[in-house]
């Protein structure tokens, strides 16, 4: 039979200190952009890996609107010649 842990004097289960942090916003949201630009190379390079690959949400901190307009800017980018489709 498995052992109960035994919690610290002064702190059970129910008092549990939670931390939350508060959720950063997306680098477009903060400069309130609304679309992003195929043209602007240097902001789409930081968003993409040495091998040409797209950060997740999570790694960029895109929200999910900015993260489908980066997704299509780089696909356009990258079809105009702007930006390699590998590293």
């Amino acid at each position: 039979m498995a052992k109960k842990r035994k919690l610290p004097e002064g702190r059970s289960k129910s008092n549990k200190k939670r931390r939350f942090r508060e959720q950063a916003k997306c680098r477009f949201c903060r400069d309130k952009i609304k679309e992003v630009d195929y043209k602007d190379i240097a902001t789409l390079l930081k968003l993409t890996t040495n091998q040409g690959k797209m950060f997740s949400r999570k790694r960029s901190g895109n929200c999910a609107k900015h993260q489908r307009s980066t997704k299509r800017a780089v696909k356009r980018a990258r079809f105009l010649g702007l930006m390699p489709y590998v590293g």
